[in-house]
Order: C-alpha cells, then structure tokens, then sequence
C-alpha cells in the first residue's frame, strides 16, 4: 500500500515536471518564431549563408587589408620621387652696394644678380633610394597577401566552427523525441510492474541531460557566431547552409612543401632583404662625391671712364663633396646596413623552418583526421546504432536493462556528434593547409 503510494506519487511530480518543461519550450519556440516572422526582421537574414559568401564579405573592404595596400601604394609613390633630382634653386640679389656714397649707377662692381643652382646627388644614389622603396612597397604588398590569407583562414574556421554548432544542434534537437520515446515506453512498463521506478527516474534525467546539451551548443553556437561578426557583421548570425564547402581530399606534402616559398611572408622577407640591400647601396654611394653646378648672371649699370656702358658679368661654378671623414660615418653606416642584411636574412630563414614546420604539423594533424574519418564511415557509426537498436529491442522484450538502453542511446548520439566534429576539424585543418601551401579558393 505504501509502496504504491510512493509510486503514483514520484509519477505525478515526474508528469508535472514535464509538463511545466512543455510550457517553457512551447512558450519559448512561440516568441522566437514571432520574432523570425515579423515582417521588421529581415528575409536576408535568414538566407543560409555559404562558406564561398562568407569569404567574399570578410575580404570586402577589410580595414586591414585596405591600410596595408595604401602604405604600399605611398611607397611605391615615394619611389617616383626619390628617384627624380633635387629641385633647382633660384638666387636674386644686389652685390657691392656702395653704403657711404653713390648708388647703383656710381661703383664699378655694384651689380643685380641672378643666380641658378642644380645639385646633382651622387651617381648611384637615386637608383638606390628607388630600389629602397620600390622593396619597401613589396614588403607591404607581403604583409597585405599574408593579411589576406589569414582573414580568409579565420573566416573559414570560424564559419565551420558554427557550422558545427548548428548542425549539433540538429542533431540534438532530433534525438529528441527518441528520448521522449523512450520516457514513455519506460513509463508504460512501468505502470505494469515490469520495470522499476528507477528506469522512469533515469529516462526523465537522460532527457534533461539533452536539454542542457541543447541549451549548451546553443551558447557555443553565439560564441562562434560572435566571432565571425568580425569578419562578416550581421551576417554572422545567418543560418550556414547544409553542406561542408568540397575541398581536395588528397594532398601531397611535397607540393605543399614546394609552394612554402611563395606564401606572403617568405615574399615580405625577401623583399626587406632587398630593401637592405640598397640600404647598402646607398651607404657606398654616400661615400663619392655629390656635386653641383652653380650660374649667375651679374647686371651693372652706369658707365666706364670712356663713356662705354659697363659690360655684365656671368659667373660658373662647380661645387664637390669632399667625403673625407668617412671613418666614424660612412663607415659606420656600412657596418650597420651589413649587420641588418645579415639579421634579415637569419630572419627570413628562420620564418621559412617555421612554416616548414607549422606545414608538417598540420598535415600530419589532417592525415589523422582523414584516417579516423574513414573509420567512422566504415565501422564506427554502424557499429553504434546497431547497438542502440539491439539495447531499446532486448529491454522492450524485458531482456535488457535499462542502463544499457540509455548507455547505447547516448553512445550513439555522441557517435554523430563525433563524427560532425571530424569533418569540421578536417575542414579547418585544409584551411589552414590552404594559408600555408596556396591552395586556391
């Protein structure tokens, strides 16, 4: 007598409890349904969005791409005019003016002066400062490749990683019901006296345990979510569309191996040790002497003794550097453009072993996951659901335990979710493997 008392009550607060979880679902489904509805919210916005789509907004006026192309643009300006002459320079005045007596007319020597001067730099020097720049600018163009190649890295895995959530969340959403299911043969049985009101208890937390597992990939999904508005904005929050982008399934390390020296950054190294190249240049220029040439032309007024008008003078001079002090300055600005030739070229070996290495990692990474893949396909997943199958038939013929029903439910739907999480992070390693070897888009 007591013992059924027990019974009937734990099922009632059991069906109340539902009841009210019901309620909350229903009520929450109501609101986002009306907001997805309202005419105020947007049809584009629940368009799936596609990895191809995501990669073009990310790369659409990005403020970093944009600010490393404009500073390789002024160089490459910069280079024009570094190469050109000085502007020559003009020069007016009134030479030997008598200050105690007479005028300009009186002195023999008083003269207005005109005066012209061209500075003509050292021989190589301007075909230096332009090799500099035009090196400089390539370094930039490096930066802004490898700026491009990153925010299409982020991008994509950001977009797989919330792919991966919406489609956990799929996923979750319809072992749903199978759960329920099985809250409800439990229930029946027990109600018959064939199974104990521990099977009813464990059925009722295995389904809350899917509705925490829900709420949880629903927050991962907004993480994700959020950080792909970084690069996407209000898109971001788009549903991406069904399939995973077709990527090559086959990959040879060699030829990935071979295109390292292309990525961006080896091509912004090598440009810096081009640009310290013609640093070196322009020290050794600075060595030989720069020179100018300077014209005047000197009008006089007045006449000579003989009634002859004064006759005007023109002036011509060179002017010559005269590099003698080159010990603790040309000499020392030789040392230390050797010393930066050489520092950029131990950096740009050692960004090469690093990338050398970033590559054999991560195809070492993507070859496991394409191999762990394969297993799943073949064995894994058909392994699992027969066992889920043979549990929920051997405990609805009162051959089985309940423990085994859920063991195998769960092991199922973590089988799934294992595999969704494969091919994701196989996606994500090809993207990277797509920076580090230039696979096109």
């Amino acid at each position: 007598m007591f013992s059924d008392f027990g019974r009937q009550s734990d099922a009632n607060r059991i069906h109340a409890a539902r009841s009210n979880a019901t309620v909350v679902v229903v009520a929450i489904s109501t609101i986002v349904a009306a907001i997805l509805l309202a005419p105020d919210a947007g049809a584009d916005q629940r368009l799936p969005l596609s990895i191809a789509e995501a990669e073009d907004i990310a790369l659409r006026d990005e403020p970093g791409l944009l600010e490393l192309q404009a500073t390789a643009s002024a160089l490459n300006e910069q280079s024009v005019a570094v190469g050109q002459l000085p502007d020559p320079t003009l020069r007016i005045g009134l030479a030997n003016y008598p200050l105690n007596r007479g005028g300009f007319t009186t002195e023999g020597m008083t003269q207005a002066q005109f005066g012209f001067r061209q500075a003509f730099p050292r021989s190589g020097l301007r075909a230096m400062r332009t090799a500099r720049y035009r090196a400089l600018a390539s370094v930039q163009d490096g930066n802004a490749g490898l700026r491009s190649r990153n925010v299409l890295t982020t991008t994509r895995v950001a977009w797989l990683e919330s792919y991966y959530w919406q489609h956990a969340e799929e996923i979750l959403e319809a072992s749903r019901p199978l759960f329920e299911d099985l809250l409800e043969v439990t229930q029946s049985l027990y109600g018959v006296g064939q199974k104990a009101q521990s099977d009813v208890i464990r059925a009722e937390l295995e389904l809350r345990r899917l509705d925490d597992r829900l709420l949880a990939a629903a927050r991962s999904r907004a993480i994700s979510q959020g950080e792909l508005s970084q690069w996407l904005g209000a898109a971001a929050f788009r549903p991406t569309a069904d399939k995973l982008p077709e990527w090559p399934l086959s990959l040879s390390l060699e030829g990935l191996r071979e295109t390292l020296s292309e990525h961006p950054t080896m091509i912004a190294a090598q440009a810096g040790i081009e640009a310290k190249q013609a640093q070196i240049g322009m020290t050794r220029e600075k060595a030989k002497p720069g020179w100018a040439l300077d014209v005047a032309y000197g009008y006089r007024d007045g006449l000579l003794p003989d009634g002859q008008p004064r006759s005007d003078f023109v002036s011509v001079s060179v002017v010559v550097d005269l590099p003698f002090f080159k010990r603790n300055r040309q000499d020392r600005e030789l040392a230390a453009a050797l010393s930066e030739r050489r520092a950029a070229v131990s950096g740009r070996q050692r960004l090469a072993a690093g990338l050398e290495s970033q590559l054999n990692i991560e195809y070492a990474r993507w070859s496991e996951l394409t191999r762990r893949l394969a297993l799943y396909d073949t064995e894994i997943l058909g392994l699992s659901r027969s066992r889920a199958e043979s549990a929920m038939l051997a405990y609805q013929s009162d051959a089985g335990d309940f423990s085994d029903v859920a063991l195998g439910q769960i092991e199922y739907l973590d089988t799934r979710l294992d595999y969704l999480r494969l091919q994701v992070e196989l996606a994500q390693s090809l993207a990277v493997l797509a920076n580090l070897g230039g696979l096109s888009r």
